[in-house]
Order: C-alpha cells, then structure tokens, then sequence
C-alpha cells in the first residue's frame, strides 16, 4: 500500500521534489500503527522513536484515546507512525469508539507493529488482536516483544516463542519478530531499520522539522490529562477528559494564557480531582505547565477549571463536544 491516510496531505502537496539519499538508495516513506492490549508500551515507543514527547504515557489503561501520528525523519526514510488505543472490550460507547478508531486505521497504514510486553504470557486477547490483524489488513506485521528493561533474560526468550506461535492466528508470517525497551532505548534503531525495510518508496510527507501533526491545543490538553491521570491515580483515571478552552497571548508579553477544562463525570468526582483546598488541582497544573513549556518551547499561565459532564462515556452527543 502507498496512499496514505485521507487526512494526509499527499506527497507532491507535502514535499514535491523531495531528494532521494546521496547513495543512490531510493528514499522511503508511509505509516506503521503500533497495536496491542492496553499498556502494551505503544505510546513510551512511539515517543523513542520519535526522540520527543509526542504521546503522553501512563499505567492507566485507555490513557491513548485517538490515533496520534509522530514523526521519525531519516536520510533514507520517513516513518510516520500511528499510536492507537489498546484494544479492549468495551464498556461503554467510548471503549467502542476508541476500538474503531483501531480497525479503521488499519486499513490506512503501510505496516502493522504488534506490540506485546516480555513480562506478560501472550494470552486470548493477543490471539483476538492477530486473528483482527488477519481479517482486516494484509499489511507486513512486525511481531514486537516491548519493555525488556523489567523482565529476565529467560522470560524474554520465552516471550519471543509464544509470540512467534501467534503466526497461527495471524494467518502468516511475521515480517520480523523483535525485543526491544523503549525505556533504555535497547533494539529501538534497529526496529526503526525493520520498518523502513518494510515501507514502499515514496517522498516525504511532512517536513523535516515536524515530530507530529497534533495541533497545539491536543498536545495542551493531553499533557493536562497526563498530569491528572499520574496525581488521582486509580480514583477515577477513566472518568477523565479535557478541554482547551482558550489560548490568548498577553499583549507586551510571550506569556500565553491557557484556559482549560478538566471533565469528570459525577459530581462526587469533582473534590476528588481539586483535592483539600484546591492542592490537587494546583500540582496538576503546575506539572502540566511544566510539560508544556519544556515540549512546545512557550511560557504559558495555566488556568484550570474542573467541571462535571455527567456520564459523558456513554453519552454520544457529550462524546462528540470532547471530539470523541
């Protein structure tokens, strides 16, 4: 496959023209989506590869809640890669559209990265992942045993012929089976020269300079939710959005205030979220802020509001406002 996402700006709107490498080995360019359960390590290698902060990560299941595009650019190649959500069963009409947004990307992308942690026994949620890959894609599968930093030798062994046994499922052969941590950066290059390998020949797609497509406002507002997923911890992490308001730069001044909204979805939720006095709240913020200005290189006052949208994972009307 060589069209990209209809999203995407085509190659010639992109970058006409865009040199091959000086050695004559022609350039390389197209999408791999990182699949998996939950807290598969998607998003930490999505970021490595990257070699900035384009996802934000957590141990909270359903933390990726939209397909998130970085970018990887190399003399050779350009790897776009997709972050989506694990893939679970759904509770609620979120969990559902999160799921979708698995399946329809894709039939978008060029090659498939499977990722499954070395210290977890593949298990039926794995078989269904790769019996989906089957039946929905024809795209190369890299088979990816994740997060080897935390797991022994043997178990990374074993973790690599249970995977391999996956091929069943998925109805053929891994292109490549790999381990990696993306944590201490072990094997990431070379999974990054595996899915060139994979990738058809094509121009760039996106400039040299660009890390993700992510507007302003999404990365703010991940970075918000990142905070407040790591202070409430397992009190309500999937009662969680946010919202950017506003952004108005301050005449005289590079300072931006940001005005922004933190959802949840039951009233009892909402001391829970600005803990004793508004101190929870203020740590969310200051971290946040933090995260911000060191990512998007801009001085910013953060103005956090916290507001109650009742059941909003199972209302669609409520899903599409936080542009679900």
């Amino acid at each position: 496959m060589t069209t990209p996402p209809p999203s995407t700006p085509e190659p010639a709107e992109a970058l006409a023209g865009a040199d091959a490498p000086s050695d004559g080995t022609p350039h390389r360019s197209g999408f791999i989506s990182f699949v998996g359960r939950p807290n598969a390590g998607k998003s930490t290698l999505t970021n490595a590869l990257v070699g900035e902060k384009v996802a934000i990560t957590s141990d909270k299941p359903q933390t990726t809640r939209r397909a998130i595009r970085g970018i990887l650019n190399r003399d050779d190649a350009q790897i776009v890669i997709v972050d989506t959500p694990g893939l679970h069963r759904p509770r609620t009409l979120l969990g559902e559209r999160l799921n979708d947004v698995v399946t329809a990307t894709l039939s978008e992308v060029d090659v498939i990265g499977f990722c499954l942690p070395a210290g977890e026994k593949v298990g039926p949620g794995d078989r269904y992942i790769a019996r989906m890959l089957a039946e929905h894609t024809r795209a190369p599968v890299i088979g990816i045993v994740t997060k080897t930093d935390i797991a022994p030798p043997r178990r990374i062994a074993e973790a690599l012929v249970e995977v391999s046994g996956l091929q069943t499922d998925l109805g053929r052969d891994f292109a490549d089976i790999v381990p990696i941590s993306a944590v201490s950066g072990s094997q990431v290059d070379l999974l990054a020269d595996l899915i060139v390998a994979q990738l058809p020949e094509g121009p760039q797609l996106f400039l040299d300079d660009e890390k993700t497509d992510e507007t302003t406002e999404a990365l703010i507002a991940e970075f918000i939710r990142e905070a407040a997923l790591s202070e409430v911890r397992d009190e309500l992490p999937h009662s969680i959005a946010c919202s950017v308001e506003e952004m108005l730069p301050r005449e005289d001044s590079d300072v931006v205030d940001v005005h922004a909204t933190l959802y949840v979805e039951r009233q009892s939720q909402k001391p829970i979220m600005l803990g004793p006095r508004g101190a929870r709240i203020k740590k969310i913020g200051t971290t946040a802020r933090q995260q911000i200005e060191q990512r998007l290189g801009m001085r910013i006052y953060l103005h956090l509001h916290v507001s109650v949208l009742a059941e909003w994972q199972r209302d669609p009307k409520k899903l599409n406002r936080l542009g679900f």
